[in-house]
Protein backbone atom coordinates (compact mmCIF):
# COMPACT_ATOMS: atom_id res chain seq x y z
CA UNK A 1 0.00 0.00 0.00
CA UNK A 2 1.42 3.39 -0.99
CA UNK A 3 1.94 6.20 1.47
CA UNK A 4 -0.16 9.24 0.67
CA UNK A 5 2.10 11.44 -1.49
CA UNK A 6 1.44 14.64 0.43
CA UNK A 7 -0.60 17.72 -0.29
CA UNK A 8 -2.56 20.00 1.97
CA UNK A 9 -4.24 17.22 3.98
CA UNK A 10 -3.15 17.18 7.60
CA UNK A 11 -4.63 13.78 8.30
CA UNK A 12 -4.97 10.60 6.27
CA UNK A 13 -6.32 8.51 9.11
CA UNK A 14 -8.04 8.62 12.48
CA UNK A 15 -7.08 6.01 15.07
CA UNK A 16 -9.52 5.31 17.85
CA UNK A 17 -9.24 3.65 21.21
CA UNK A 18 -12.00 1.11 21.77
CA UNK A 19 -13.16 0.99 25.39
CA UNK A 20 -14.32 4.34 26.73
CA UNK A 21 -13.92 6.03 23.36
CA UNK A 22 -16.00 4.09 20.82
CA UNK A 23 -18.00 1.97 23.24
CA UNK A 24 -18.80 2.12 26.91
CA UNK A 25 -15.98 0.72 29.02
CA UNK A 26 -16.86 -2.77 30.26
CA UNK A 27 -13.71 -4.15 31.94
CA UNK A 28 -12.28 -7.18 30.13
CA UNK A 29 -15.33 -7.54 27.94
CA UNK A 30 -15.58 -10.78 25.98
CA UNK A 31 -19.35 -10.62 25.48
CA UNK A 32 -20.70 -8.91 22.31
CA UNK A 33 -24.06 -8.39 24.00
CA UNK A 34 -22.42 -5.91 26.38
CA UNK A 35 -21.21 -3.63 23.56
CA UNK A 36 -22.82 -0.18 23.88
CA UNK A 37 -21.61 2.60 21.56
CA UNK A 38 -20.96 6.01 23.10
CA UNK A 39 -23.47 8.69 22.18
CA UNK A 40 -23.19 9.97 18.62
CA UNK A 41 -20.43 7.54 17.65
CA UNK A 42 -21.99 6.16 14.44
CA UNK A 43 -22.74 9.59 12.94
CA UNK A 44 -19.30 10.88 13.89
CA UNK A 45 -17.51 7.92 12.29
CA UNK A 46 -19.63 8.18 9.17
CA UNK A 47 -18.60 11.84 8.87
CA UNK A 48 -14.94 10.78 8.95
CA UNK A 49 -15.58 8.11 6.31
CA UNK A 50 -17.40 10.60 4.11
CA UNK A 51 -14.39 12.93 4.33
CA UNK A 52 -12.14 10.19 2.95
CA UNK A 53 -10.32 9.45 6.19
CA UNK A 54 -9.33 5.88 6.96
CA UNK A 55 -10.24 4.49 10.37
CA UNK A 56 -8.43 2.06 12.65
CA UNK A 57 -8.99 0.84 16.18
CA UNK A 58 -5.93 0.67 18.44
CA UNK A 59 -6.72 -1.12 21.67
CA UNK A 60 -5.00 -2.68 24.67
CA UNK A 61 -6.64 -6.00 25.51
CA UNK A 62 -4.73 -7.44 28.45
CA UNK A 63 -7.68 -9.70 29.15
CA UNK A 64 -6.14 -12.00 26.56
CA UNK A 65 -2.92 -12.26 28.55
CA UNK A 66 -4.87 -12.74 31.78
CA UNK A 67 -7.01 -15.50 30.23
CA UNK A 68 -10.27 -13.63 30.88
CA UNK A 69 -11.42 -14.13 27.28
CA UNK A 70 -9.98 -15.73 24.17
CA UNK A 71 -9.33 -14.44 20.66
CA UNK A 72 -12.60 -15.82 19.31
CA UNK A 73 -14.55 -13.91 21.96
CA UNK A 74 -12.59 -10.77 21.23
CA UNK A 75 -13.30 -11.10 17.50
CA UNK A 76 -16.99 -11.50 18.30
CA UNK A 77 -16.91 -8.27 20.28
CA UNK A 78 -15.19 -6.50 17.38
CA UNK A 79 -17.73 -7.85 14.94
CA UNK A 80 -20.49 -6.43 17.11
CA UNK A 81 -18.71 -3.05 17.24
CA UNK A 82 -18.60 -2.98 13.43
CA UNK A 83 -22.23 -4.06 13.21
CA UNK A 84 -23.21 -1.04 15.31
CA UNK A 85 -20.63 1.53 14.15
CA UNK A 86 -19.74 0.51 10.61
CA UNK A 87 -16.53 -0.97 9.20
CA UNK A 88 -13.00 -0.08 10.20
CA UNK A 89 -10.03 -0.31 7.87
CA UNK A 90 -7.85 -1.99 10.48
CA UNK A 91 -7.90 -3.40 13.98
CA UNK A 92 -4.64 -3.26 15.95
CA UNK A 93 -4.66 -5.12 19.26
CA UNK A 94 -2.04 -5.44 21.99
CA UNK A 95 -2.69 -8.79 23.71
CA UNK A 96 -0.09 -8.25 26.44
CA UNK A 97 -0.14 -7.17 30.07
CA UNK A 98 1.97 -4.39 31.58
CA UNK A 99 4.47 -6.85 32.99
CA UNK A 100 5.24 -8.27 29.53
CA UNK A 101 7.28 -5.20 28.58
CA UNK A 102 6.12 -5.18 24.94
CA UNK A 103 6.44 -2.26 22.56
CA UNK A 104 2.79 -2.27 21.51
CA UNK A 105 0.88 -1.77 24.74
CA UNK A 106 -0.11 1.87 25.07
CA UNK A 107 1.55 4.15 26.26
CA UNK A 108 4.22 2.60 24.04
CA UNK A 109 3.85 3.78 20.42
CA UNK A 110 3.91 0.38 18.72
CA UNK A 111 0.19 0.19 17.90
CA UNK A 112 0.26 3.66 16.35
CA UNK A 113 3.21 2.78 14.12
CA UNK A 114 1.53 -0.47 13.13
CA UNK A 115 -1.77 1.25 12.34
CA UNK A 116 -0.06 3.86 10.17
CA UNK A 117 1.71 1.13 8.20
CA UNK A 118 -1.52 -0.84 7.81
CA UNK A 119 -3.33 2.24 6.53
CA UNK A 120 -0.58 3.22 4.11
CA UNK A 121 0.45 6.46 5.79
CA UNK A 122 2.84 7.77 8.44
CA UNK A 123 2.12 8.61 12.10
CA UNK A 124 2.40 12.38 11.67
CA UNK A 125 -0.61 12.21 9.32
CA UNK A 126 -2.68 10.35 11.89
CA UNK A 127 -4.69 11.60 14.83
CA UNK A 128 -5.60 9.31 17.71
CA UNK A 129 -8.75 9.74 19.78
CA UNK A 130 -8.67 8.21 23.26
CA UNK A 131 -9.97 8.64 26.78
CA UNK A 132 -6.88 8.32 29.01
CA UNK A 133 -3.31 9.57 29.16
CA UNK A 134 -1.91 6.30 27.78
CA UNK A 135 -3.62 7.02 24.47
CA UNK A 136 -2.18 10.53 24.26
CA UNK A 137 1.32 9.39 25.22
CA UNK A 138 1.32 6.60 22.63
CA UNK A 139 0.21 8.96 19.86
CA UNK A 140 2.77 11.64 20.66
CA UNK A 141 5.60 9.11 21.03
CA UNK A 142 4.88 7.93 17.49
CA UNK A 143 4.69 11.47 16.09
CA UNK A 144 0.89 11.48 15.68
CA UNK A 145 -1.55 14.01 17.09
CA UNK A 146 -3.91 13.07 19.91
CA UNK A 147 -7.35 14.13 21.09
CA UNK A 148 -8.31 13.30 24.66
CA UNK A 149 -12.03 12.74 25.27
CA UNK A 150 -12.26 12.49 29.06
CA UNK A 151 -14.55 10.06 30.86
CA UNK A 152 -15.07 9.56 34.61
CA UNK A 153 -11.95 7.36 34.69
CA UNK A 154 -9.71 10.04 33.15
CA UNK A 155 -7.45 11.57 35.79
CA UNK A 156 -7.38 15.39 36.08
CA UNK A 157 -3.61 15.47 35.53
CA UNK A 158 -4.10 13.58 32.26
CA UNK A 159 -6.51 16.27 31.10
CA UNK A 160 -4.08 19.01 32.10
CA UNK A 161 -1.21 17.33 30.22
CA UNK A 162 -3.15 16.73 27.00
CA UNK A 163 -2.63 19.24 24.24
CA UNK A 164 -6.03 18.74 22.62
CA UNK A 165 -9.16 17.96 24.65
CA UNK A 166 -12.72 17.49 23.36
CA UNK A 167 -15.87 16.99 25.45
CA UNK A 168 -17.07 13.97 23.48
CA UNK A 169 -16.38 11.93 20.35
CA UNK A 170 -18.63 13.96 18.01
CA UNK A 171 -16.91 17.18 19.13
CA UNK A 172 -13.50 15.60 18.55
CA UNK A 173 -14.52 14.58 15.03
CA UNK A 174 -15.94 18.03 14.28
CA UNK A 175 -12.62 19.63 15.22
CA UNK A 176 -10.58 17.07 13.23
CA UNK A 177 -12.63 17.86 10.14
CA UNK A 178 -12.44 21.61 10.80
CA UNK A 179 -8.66 21.50 11.04
CA UNK A 180 -8.45 19.36 7.93
CA UNK A 181 -10.57 21.83 5.94
CA UNK A 182 -8.79 24.88 7.35
CA UNK A 183 -5.59 24.24 5.36
CA UNK A 184 -7.40 23.94 2.02
CA UNK A 185 -8.02 27.26 0.20
CA UNK A 186 -11.57 28.00 -0.89
CA UNK A 187 -10.26 30.21 -3.68
CA UNK A 188 -6.72 29.22 -4.75
CA UNK A 189 -4.57 32.10 -5.95
CA UNK A 190 -1.45 32.86 -7.93
CA UNK A 191 0.66 35.87 -6.92
CA UNK A 192 3.65 37.92 -7.95
CA UNK A 193 5.65 39.33 -5.04
CA UNK A 194 4.33 38.51 -1.57
CA UNK A 195 5.63 39.99 1.66
CA UNK A 196 5.35 37.44 4.48
CA UNK A 197 5.95 38.53 8.05
CA UNK A 198 6.96 36.78 11.27
CA UNK A 199 8.82 39.16 13.55
CA UNK A 200 9.59 36.94 16.50
CA UNK A 201 12.13 34.45 17.87
CA UNK A 202 13.82 31.59 16.01
CA UNK A 203 11.29 29.00 17.16
CA UNK A 204 8.38 31.17 16.07
CA UNK A 205 9.90 31.62 12.62
CA UNK A 206 10.54 27.87 12.30
CA UNK A 207 6.95 26.90 13.10
CA UNK A 208 5.70 29.40 10.51
CA UNK A 209 7.73 27.62 7.83
CA UNK A 210 4.92 25.43 6.44
CA UNK A 211 2.68 28.48 5.96
CA UNK A 212 5.47 30.39 4.22
CA UNK A 213 6.17 27.41 1.92
CA UNK A 214 2.47 27.31 1.02
CA UNK A 215 2.63 30.96 -0.07
CA UNK A 216 5.93 30.42 -1.91
CA UNK A 217 4.49 27.53 -3.92
CA UNK A 218 2.12 29.95 -5.65
CA UNK A 219 4.14 33.19 -5.75
CA UNK A 220 6.85 34.44 -8.06
CA UNK A 221 8.82 35.93 -5.17
CA UNK A 222 8.58 35.80 -1.38
CA UNK A 223 10.19 38.42 0.85
CA UNK A 224 10.25 37.67 4.59
CA UNK A 225 10.19 40.44 7.19
CA UNK A 226 11.58 39.17 10.49
CA UNK A 227 13.22 40.52 13.62
CA UNK A 228 16.84 40.04 14.70
CA UNK A 229 15.90 37.23 17.09
CA UNK A 230 14.48 35.19 14.22
CA UNK A 231 16.98 36.02 11.49
CA UNK A 232 19.08 32.86 11.82
CA UNK A 233 15.95 30.72 11.48
CA UNK A 234 14.72 32.80 8.53
CA UNK A 235 17.97 32.00 6.70
CA UNK A 236 17.12 28.29 6.96
CA UNK A 237 13.55 28.41 5.63
CA UNK A 238 12.77 26.98 2.18
CA UNK A 239 10.73 29.22 -0.10
CA UNK A 240 12.17 32.56 1.02
CA UNK A 241 13.82 34.62 -1.73
CA UNK A 242 14.86 37.67 0.31
CA UNK A 243 14.89 38.73 3.96
CA UNK A 244 14.32 42.09 5.60
CA UNK A 245 15.48 42.24 9.21
CA UNK A 246 13.84 44.92 11.34
CA UNK A 247 12.78 45.06 14.97
CA UNK A 248 9.04 45.80 15.31
CA UNK A 249 8.37 47.65 18.58
CA UNK A 250 4.85 46.24 18.93
CA UNK A 251 6.19 42.65 18.74
CA UNK A 252 9.67 42.64 20.31
CA UNK A 253 9.57 41.59 24.00
CA UNK A 254 12.16 44.23 24.98
CA UNK A 255 11.34 47.15 22.68
CA UNK A 256 13.08 50.47 22.56
CA UNK A 257 10.87 53.59 22.52
CA UNK A 258 9.19 54.12 19.18
CA UNK A 259 11.48 56.18 16.94
CA UNK A 260 9.77 58.02 14.06
CA UNK A 261 12.95 57.82 11.99
CA UNK A 262 13.07 54.05 12.50
CA UNK A 263 9.47 53.70 11.32
CA UNK A 264 10.27 55.87 8.31
CA UNK A 265 13.21 53.61 7.46
CA UNK A 266 11.02 50.54 7.73
CA UNK A 267 8.35 52.12 5.55
CA UNK A 268 10.87 53.04 2.88
CA UNK A 269 12.40 49.56 2.92
CA UNK A 270 9.04 47.85 2.59
CA UNK A 271 7.88 50.18 -0.16
CA UNK A 272 10.93 49.18 -2.19
CA UNK A 273 9.76 45.56 -2.12
CA UNK A 274 6.76 46.57 -4.28
CA UNK A 275 4.74 43.70 -2.86
CA UNK A 276 1.48 42.81 -4.52
CA UNK A 277 0.17 41.55 -1.22
CA UNK A 278 1.20 40.70 2.34
CA UNK A 279 0.51 37.79 4.68
CA UNK A 280 1.19 38.77 8.30
CA UNK A 281 1.85 35.76 10.54
CA UNK A 282 1.59 36.38 14.28
CA UNK A 283 1.29 34.43 17.48
CA UNK A 284 -2.11 34.27 19.15
CA UNK A 285 -1.32 37.11 21.60
CA UNK A 286 0.08 39.52 18.97
CA UNK A 287 -1.66 42.04 16.73
CA UNK A 288 -1.02 42.36 12.99
CA UNK A 289 -2.83 45.69 12.79
CA UNK A 290 0.05 48.17 13.35
CA UNK A 291 1.98 46.67 10.46
CA UNK A 292 -1.17 46.41 8.34
CA UNK A 293 -1.71 50.15 8.78
CA UNK A 294 1.85 50.86 7.71
CA UNK A 295 1.50 48.60 4.66
CA UNK A 296 -1.71 50.36 3.66
CA UNK A 297 0.16 53.66 3.61
CA UNK A 298 2.64 52.32 1.02
CA UNK A 299 -0.07 50.91 -1.24
CA UNK A 300 -0.11 47.17 -0.48
CA UNK A 301 -3.55 46.33 -1.82
CA UNK A 302 -4.22 42.92 -0.28
CA UNK A 303 -3.33 42.07 3.32
CA UNK A 304 -4.17 38.84 5.16
CA UNK A 305 -3.78 38.18 8.87
CA UNK A 306 -5.33 36.53 11.90
CA UNK A 307 -7.11 39.12 14.00
CA UNK A 308 -9.68 38.85 16.75
CA UNK A 309 -9.70 42.64 17.02
CA UNK A 310 -11.85 44.61 14.59
CA UNK A 311 -9.49 45.53 11.70
CA UNK A 312 -11.56 48.23 10.01
CA UNK A 313 -10.11 48.83 6.55
CA UNK A 314 -6.71 47.34 7.39
CA UNK A 315 -7.27 43.72 6.36
CA UNK A 316 -8.70 42.22 3.19
CA UNK A 317 -8.61 38.69 4.63
CA UNK A 318 -9.43 38.63 8.32
CA UNK A 319 -8.87 35.07 9.53
CA UNK A 320 -9.76 33.61 12.90
CA UNK A 321 -8.34 30.49 14.57
CA UNK A 322 -9.56 28.81 17.78
CA UNK A 323 -7.20 28.85 20.74
CA UNK A 324 -4.93 25.84 21.05
CA UNK A 325 -4.33 24.99 17.41
CA UNK A 326 -0.65 24.08 16.84
CA UNK A 327 1.32 27.06 15.54
CA UNK A 328 2.32 25.37 12.24
CA UNK A 329 -1.34 24.52 11.54
CA UNK A 330 -2.30 28.05 12.48
CA UNK A 331 0.15 29.39 9.89
CA UNK A 332 -1.05 26.92 7.25
CA UNK A 333 -4.64 27.93 7.87
CA UNK A 334 -3.83 31.62 7.38
CA UNK A 335 -2.01 30.81 4.14
CA UNK A 336 -5.06 28.84 2.99
CA UNK A 337 -7.40 31.70 3.92
CA UNK A 338 -5.21 33.93 1.75
CA UNK A 339 -5.52 31.40 -1.10
CA UNK A 340 -2.35 29.32 -0.76
CA UNK A 341 -1.79 25.65 0.10
CA UNK A 342 1.18 23.34 0.19
CA UNK A 343 1.63 21.55 -3.16
CA UNK A 344 1.09 17.82 -3.51
CA UNK A 345 4.81 17.06 -3.23
CA UNK A 346 5.32 18.95 0.05
CA UNK A 347 4.46 17.14 3.26
CA UNK A 348 2.90 19.30 6.02
CA UNK A 349 5.93 19.31 8.31
CA UNK A 350 8.67 21.62 9.51
CA UNK A 351 11.55 21.80 7.04
CA UNK A 352 14.96 23.44 6.59
CA UNK A 353 17.06 24.32 3.57
CA UNK A 354 19.36 21.35 3.21
CA UNK A 355 22.07 23.40 1.54
CA UNK A 356 22.40 25.52 4.70
CA UNK A 357 22.75 22.52 7.03
CA UNK A 358 25.07 20.09 5.26
CA UNK A 359 28.53 20.77 6.73
CA UNK A 360 30.13 17.84 8.60
CA UNK A 361 29.53 17.90 12.37
CA UNK A 362 32.75 16.13 13.28
CA UNK A 363 34.54 19.44 12.75
CA UNK A 364 32.84 20.56 15.97
CA UNK A 365 33.98 17.51 17.96
CA UNK A 366 35.24 14.03 17.01
CA UNK A 367 32.52 12.45 19.16
CA UNK A 368 29.93 13.65 16.63
CA UNK A 369 31.42 11.68 13.74
CA UNK A 370 29.22 8.72 14.61
CA UNK A 371 25.48 9.51 14.89
CA UNK A 372 23.41 8.12 17.74
CA UNK A 373 24.24 10.41 20.65
CA UNK A 374 21.62 12.13 22.84
CA UNK A 375 21.56 15.94 22.94
CA UNK A 376 20.65 17.83 26.10
CA UNK A 377 19.90 21.53 25.53
CA UNK A 378 19.45 23.09 28.98
CA UNK A 379 18.88 26.74 28.08
CA UNK A 380 15.78 28.56 26.88
CA UNK A 381 15.11 31.99 25.44
CA UNK A 382 12.49 32.52 28.17
CA UNK A 383 13.76 31.73 31.71
CA UNK A 384 10.42 30.32 32.90
CA UNK A 385 10.69 27.54 30.32
CA UNK A 386 14.19 26.35 31.25
CA UNK A 387 14.84 23.30 33.39
CA UNK A 388 16.94 24.13 36.48
CA UNK A 389 20.67 23.58 35.80
CA UNK A 390 21.13 21.11 38.68
CA UNK A 391 18.32 18.97 37.33
CA UNK A 392 19.76 19.10 33.80
CA UNK A 393 23.13 17.95 35.16
CA UNK A 394 21.35 15.04 36.86
CA UNK A 395 19.69 14.18 33.54
CA UNK A 396 23.06 14.14 31.77
CA UNK A 397 24.49 11.84 34.46
CA UNK A 398 21.49 9.49 34.25
CA UNK A 399 21.74 9.27 30.46
CA UNK A 400 25.47 8.60 30.65
CA UNK A 401 24.93 5.94 33.30
CA UNK A 402 22.40 4.31 30.95
CA UNK A 403 25.10 4.00 28.30
CA UNK A 404 24.25 6.99 26.09
CA UNK A 405 26.81 9.31 24.56
CA UNK A 406 25.60 12.75 25.63
CA UNK A 407 26.19 16.11 23.95
CA UNK A 408 25.23 19.39 25.63
CA UNK A 409 24.43 22.39 23.43
CA UNK A 410 23.76 26.04 24.10
CA UNK A 411 24.06 29.61 22.82
CA UNK A 412 27.24 31.68 23.18
CA UNK A 413 25.88 33.37 26.31
CA UNK A 414 25.13 29.94 27.86
CA UNK A 415 28.71 28.59 27.96
CA UNK A 416 28.87 28.65 31.74
CA UNK A 417 25.55 26.80 31.90
CA UNK A 418 26.53 24.12 29.40
CA UNK A 419 29.91 23.55 31.07
CA UNK A 420 28.17 22.99 34.40
CA UNK A 421 25.51 20.69 32.94
CA UNK A 422 27.99 18.65 30.89
CA UNK A 423 30.52 18.28 33.70
CA UNK A 424 32.83 15.39 32.90
CA UNK A 425 29.98 13.17 31.65
CA UNK A 426 29.18 14.79 28.29
CA UNK A 427 30.63 16.68 25.33
CA UNK A 428 30.15 20.41 25.86
CA UNK A 429 29.35 22.33 22.65
CA UNK A 430 28.14 25.47 24.41
CA UNK A 431 28.56 28.53 22.19
CA UNK A 432 29.99 26.50 19.30
CA UNK A 433 26.86 25.87 17.24
CA UNK A 434 25.11 28.67 15.36
CA UNK A 435 21.59 27.67 14.37
CA UNK A 436 22.59 25.89 11.15
CA UNK A 437 25.35 24.04 13.02
CA UNK A 438 22.92 23.11 15.78
CA UNK A 439 20.57 21.70 13.16
CA UNK A 440 23.38 19.44 11.93
CA UNK A 441 24.12 18.28 15.48
CA UNK A 442 20.45 17.56 16.18
CA UNK A 443 20.07 15.67 12.91
CA UNK A 444 22.66 13.13 14.07
CA UNK A 445 21.08 12.60 17.49
CA UNK A 446 18.91 9.71 18.61
CA UNK A 447 16.86 12.18 20.64
CA UNK A 448 17.08 15.68 22.05
CA UNK A 449 16.14 16.62 25.60
CA UNK A 450 15.00 20.24 25.53
CA UNK A 451 12.50 22.68 26.97
CA UNK A 452 9.93 24.75 25.13
CA UNK A 453 12.40 26.78 23.09
CA UNK A 454 13.67 27.14 19.52
CA UNK A 455 15.87 24.00 19.41
CA UNK A 456 12.80 21.86 20.12
CA UNK A 457 11.30 23.07 16.83
CA UNK A 458 14.68 22.77 15.13
CA UNK A 459 14.76 19.11 16.20
CA UNK A 460 11.30 18.63 14.73
CA UNK A 461 12.45 20.21 11.47
CA UNK A 462 15.26 17.64 11.12
CA UNK A 463 13.09 14.73 12.30
CA UNK A 464 14.81 14.03 15.62
CA UNK A 465 12.57 12.75 18.46
CA UNK A 466 12.11 15.16 21.36
CA UNK A 467 11.93 14.61 25.09
CA UNK A 468 10.04 17.81 25.85
CA UNK A 469 10.70 19.30 29.29
CA UNK A 470 7.66 21.50 28.89
CA UNK A 471 6.84 24.22 31.40
CA UNK A 472 3.05 24.76 31.19
CA UNK A 473 3.22 28.57 30.99
CA UNK A 474 1.80 28.28 27.45
CA UNK A 475 -0.42 25.53 25.99
CA UNK A 476 1.45 22.37 24.99
CA UNK A 477 -0.99 21.68 22.17
CA UNK A 478 -0.07 24.98 20.56
CA UNK A 479 3.67 25.10 21.24
CA UNK A 480 4.82 21.50 21.68
CA UNK A 481 7.06 19.87 19.03
CA UNK A 482 4.99 19.26 15.88
CA UNK A 483 5.05 16.24 13.63
CA UNK A 484 7.89 14.43 15.40
CA UNK A 485 7.90 11.65 18.05
CA UNK A 486 7.66 13.36 21.43
CA UNK A 487 7.41 12.49 25.10
CA UNK A 488 6.22 15.31 27.33
CA UNK A 489 7.68 15.52 30.84
CA UNK A 490 7.13 18.04 33.63
CA UNK A 491 4.24 18.89 35.91
CA UNK A 492 1.41 20.11 33.69
CA UNK A 493 -0.66 21.06 36.75
CA UNK A 494 1.86 23.54 38.21
CA UNK A 495 0.74 26.97 39.34
CA UNK A 496 2.41 28.66 36.36
CA UNK A 497 -0.05 26.94 33.99
CA UNK A 498 -1.19 29.26 31.15
CA UNK A 499 0.30 32.35 32.78
CA UNK A 500 2.55 33.11 29.76
CA UNK A 501 5.11 34.22 32.33
CA UNK A 502 8.67 35.01 31.22
CA UNK A 503 10.09 34.46 34.70
CA UNK A 504 8.72 31.67 36.84
CA UNK A 505 5.89 33.07 39.02
CA UNK A 506 6.03 30.08 41.40
CA UNK A 507 8.89 29.67 43.90
CA UNK A 508 11.41 26.88 43.14
CA UNK A 509 10.13 26.28 39.58
CA UNK A 510 8.10 23.18 40.55
CA UNK A 511 6.95 22.26 37.04
CA UNK A 512 10.49 21.12 36.12
CA UNK A 513 12.50 21.10 39.35
CA UNK A 514 10.83 17.86 40.41
CA UNK A 515 11.69 16.09 37.17
CA UNK A 516 12.95 12.52 37.67
CA UNK A 517 16.06 11.93 35.51
CA UNK A 518 15.03 8.29 35.25
CA UNK A 519 11.90 9.40 33.42
CA UNK A 520 14.11 11.07 30.81
CA UNK A 521 16.06 7.85 30.32
CA UNK A 522 12.78 5.94 29.95
CA UNK A 523 11.49 8.52 27.46
CA UNK A 524 14.59 8.15 25.28
CA UNK A 525 14.12 4.37 25.37
CA UNK A 526 10.52 4.78 24.18
CA UNK A 527 11.43 7.20 21.39
CA UNK A 528 14.50 5.54 19.91
CA UNK A 529 12.71 2.54 18.31
CA UNK A 530 10.44 5.01 16.50
CA UNK A 531 13.38 6.64 14.73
Amino acid sequence: MEINPGGPRLFDAVLLDRDGTLVEDVPYNGDPEKVRPVSGARAALDALRAAGLRLAVVTNQSGLAKGLFDEAQMRAVHARVEELLGPFDAWLVCPHDDADGCGCRKPAPGLVHAAARELGTVPRRCVLVGDIGRDVTAALAAGAQAVLVPTPVTRPEEIDAAGWVAPDLPAAVTEILRRQAAVVPREPRRAGTVLVVRSDSAGDVLVTGPGIRAVAAHADRVVLLCGPRGRAAADLLPGVDAIIEHRLPWIDPHPDPVDPDDITTLTTTLAAVAADEAVIFTSYHQSPLPLALLLRTIGVHRISAISDDYPGALLDVRHRVPTGVPEPERALSLAAAAGYALPADDEPALRLRVDRCDSPVETLHPALAEPGYVVVHPGASVPARACPPRRCADVVAALADAGHRVVVTGAPDERELTAYVAGDRAVDLGGRTPLAGLARVLAGARAVVVGNTGPAHLAAAVGTPVVSLFAPTVPFGQWGPWGVPTVRLGDATAGCRNTRASSCPVPDHPCLAGLDPGDVVDAVRVLVPSR
